[in-house]
């Protein structure tokens, strides 16, 4: 029986990746949009600032966390993108490729990337809170996860493993 119809999981991560990229990548494109837009309408967002009693620099703060946000997005993305192609492999029977063990190694530094983005975004987040002296604004954290820092350790091991598999296997191949 193959594994197109055998594991269901992997029909529902593929599902999943899909929803994920989708969701990205829209999060990128509102965000790259949104950017230069309130550059076009600067006087109505200064506008708007000035009638809510917040202070004309949480223009610089919202262009800033815009734009992160829309690398951000997009490397989240290119993660899912990876993993879709890695899951391709698996629901073919093959996953122990070279190809895979590189998108392994480029997920885990792009993983890499969106975490230190996001302490800036961090960073900009609480500077927006401070000068819009919003009371009730959650606690926006220091940007630093140790989940994700973990995640970026256990990709950077596994494109070991598959790196070591993929050479066992070639060795393996060679010797029969």
């Amino acid at each position: 029986m193959s594994l197109r119809k055998a594991d269901p999981l992997l029909a529902i991560a593929r599902i999943v990746l899909i929803v994920m990229q989708a969701l990205a990548a829209l999060g990128a494109i509102a965000c790259a949009i949104a950017v230069p837009a309130i550059f076009i309408f600067r006087s109505q967002v200064e506008t708007e600032l000035r009638s809510e009693g917040i202070p004309l620099d949480a223009f610089t703060a919202l262009a800033s966390l815009l734009a992160l946000a829309a690398i951000a997005a997009a490397l989240v993305f290119l993660v899912a993108r990876l993993l879709w192609r890695m899951v391709g492999t698996v629901r073919d029977g093959d996953p122990f490729v070279p190809e895979n063990a590189t998108r392994l190694s480029r997920m885990a530094w792009i993983t890499l990337a969106i975490q230190l983005i996001g302490i800036p975004m961090a960073a900009v987040a609480v500077w927006l809170n401070e000068i819009t002296q919003d009371a009730h604004a959650e606690n926006v954290g220091d940007g630093i996860s140790v989940s994700a820092i973990l995640l970026v350790l256990i990709l950077f091991i596994l494109a070991r493993v598959f790196r070591k598999g993929t050479e066992m296997r070639e060795e393996l191949e060679g010797t029969v």
